[in-house]
């Protein structure tokens, strides 16, 4: 059957498996090797050019989700943005980037493109219009995150593309926190979907990988560049992350029924001053996130009020973990501020709305009491006392 016409749960199962050829193992065997024959063979294979068998496994199934062309799987979701975004900036090139985006993209951007001599502007906002003000002569790439890290703005992937079209510019997004159950952008109109496929693709908290899905055309301009910088993934890794995959679907669909009723719980909740969850109708893109998104995500943020210590609430919980990174099949939750946007200035932090109180929530696969529970129970411990 043509992957095409298949669900995304049988995709998640199927596409991409290498068959067992002599023992008839249900699973895709592991190729460890680092060296293969040359001669009077189809592909000249090393784990350097991404085309390894598991290497290869694993993009045709993260493709097949995207709905891409193809898509190669890279050491870390940095190495899959920094390859692709060197493939299409040179020096004296210009790139318009969203206002907010991970804190690891933006340090890249701000620390190494100015000594390479890239110019980049933030847009002053994430409509359209604020995309298309920034464009210049020299403007190669229009970059978006959304939902974004960690305050879960909204978008509009199909009027940032148009805008890309438009200007005959270069998309990409970082879809990480979406995942391509939640959304697929190229079916949007964007060029390049990337992913830290540490997070929901990997799920499990013991991989780190990251993923590029496109066009072949792109592809193969990635690939010229990617053998050069050398951030190919082992093939024991490649095999982990494509084990992971097979459950991609109906984890993501657990992580988008907990995260809807914890946010509508944290929503009401009188410890609360803000819940940034697009799932809500109170978000101020919840619409726009209904019409691009099959799901609206695992990934919430929370920003308690001045009465609560988000220190002492993160001490106080048992069940869910303060924790680096995101997306597992357990929750976790860290404070942005000294984390993820750790490299960014106060002043950096503040323009883009990351007080020290603001709380990143990874909601897992636990049943959703439980997690209300214990954080009902921290939050009690983390009053502070006014004088």
């Amino acid at each position: 059957m043509a992957k095409e016409n298949l669900g995304v749960h049988t995709i998640c199962a199927h596409v991409g498996e290498i068959k067992d050829e002599q023992f008839g193992g249900a699973v895709s065997p592991i190729y460890m090797a680092s060296s293969y024959e040359y001669m009077d063979v189809d592909v000249k294979r090393y784990p350097r050019y991404f085309n390894t068998p598991n290497q290869e496994a694993v993009g045709k199934k993260i493709a097949a989700l995207a709905h891409a062309e193809m898509a190669m799987p890279f050491a870390s979701g940095m190495a899959a943005i920094s390859t692709t975004l060197f493939t299409f900036l040179n020096h004296g090139d210009h790139i318009v980037l969203q206002n907010e985006i991970y804190g690891g993209s933006f340090n890249l951007v701000v620390e190494e493109f100015e000594k390479m001599g890239i110019d980049y502007s933030f847009t002053d906002g994430v409509e359209a219009a604020d995309f298309e003000a920034k464009i210049k002569p020299n403007t190669k790439v229009l970059y978006l995150e959304t939902p974004s890290n960690p305050l879960l703005t909204i978008t509009d992937i199909k009027a940032v593309a148009a805008i890309a079209k438009k200007h005959g510019l270069v998309s990409m997004i970082d879809n990480t926190f979406a995942s391509p159950i939640n959304q697929r952008p190229l079916d949007l109109g964007i060029d390049i979907s990337l992913h830290s496929a540490t997070k929901y693709l990997g799920g499990h908290s013991d991989i780190c990988a990251g993923a590029v899905a496109t066009s072949e055309v792109y592809i193969e301009k990635i690939w010229q560049k990617a053998k050069n910088m050398g951030g190919s993934l082992s093939d024991f890794m490649c095999y982990l992350l494509e084990r992971s995959i097979k459950t991609l679907g109906v984890r993501v669909d657990k992580h988008n029924s907990n995260a809807q009723e914890i946010a509508e719980f944290l929503n009401t909740h009188s410890a609360v001053e803000k819940v940034y969850y697009p799932g809500l109708p109170s978000h101020p893109k919840h619409d726009i996130a209904k019409a691009q998104m099959h799901g609206f995500g695992g990934m919430l943020s929370f920003e308690l009020t001045e009465e609560y210590d988000a220190v002492q609430f993160q001490k106080e919980l048992q069940l869910v973990k303060p924790s680096m990174s995101l997306a597992g099949v357990e929750s976790t939750i860290l404070l942005p501020s000294a984390t993820s946007h750790a490299l960014l200035t106060p002043e950096q932090r503040a323009a883009v709305s990351i007080s020290d109180n603001l709380l990143r929530f990874s909601i897992g696969i636990e049943n959703a009491k439980d997690i209300i529970n214990d954080v009902e129970h921290a939050l009690k411990k983390a009053l502070v006392t006014l004088v």
